[in-house]
């Protein structure tokens, strides 16, 4: 497996109020309202996106339900490392369940675009291995090239069954 690139990252929130206040008011993050009860940008350097993703969301996204099972710990961030192609999600969340871990949500392409695979880091953190086509374009034109990109028929930014990240 080649990480092209952390293709997002942002804390899981059970608080969203408290978490936006924080991360867009007192750390001046440029957060926008990018589906309801999901803020973002993808404007941040060193990162391709940051986002605060409510945890039922995260959820829907891996088990197709709200509520996150209580026999798998609630992760408390997210990350999404991106590869260089669409058919390398599947390999790479291949080669993650053959050396032992538990894929949450096989590879798929989200209606928006972008192909996904999620697990659990040991840490708790929620991974996803994707292909976001969007951010492999070269930044000098990137100035919202996915402009009209819809993050998603979701509810919240469903980084699953929507949550492009």
């Amino acid at each position: 497996m080649k990480i092209a690139f952390v293709a997002g990252f942002g804390p899981i929130t059970t608080d969203n109020e408290a978490s936006i206040r924080f991360w867009r008011d007192d750390m001046a993050l440029p957060l926008e309202e990018i589906a309801p009860e999901y803020w973002g940008t993808d404007d941040l350097p060193g990162v391709q996106a940051f986002a605060a993703w409510p945890l039922a969301e995260a959820s829907e996204s891996c088990f197709g339900t709200k509520a996150w099972p209580e026999d798998v710990p609630a992760p408390q961030s997210w990350i999404e490392m991106d590869v260089l192609s669409p058919d390398d999600v599947a390999v790479a969340a291949g080669e993650l369940e053959r050396a032992g871990h538990r894929i949450l949500k096989q590879a798929a392409t989200e209606p928006w675009g972008q192909t996904v695979a999620r697990l659990l880091s040991p840490e708790g953190m929620l991974v996803g291995i994707t292909y976001t086509p969007w951010m492999h374009v070269d930044h000098h034109d990137h100035d919202h090239e996915h402009e009209g990109h819809d993050h998603g028929d979701h509810e919240g930014h469903d980084h699953g069954d929507h949550a492009e990240h």
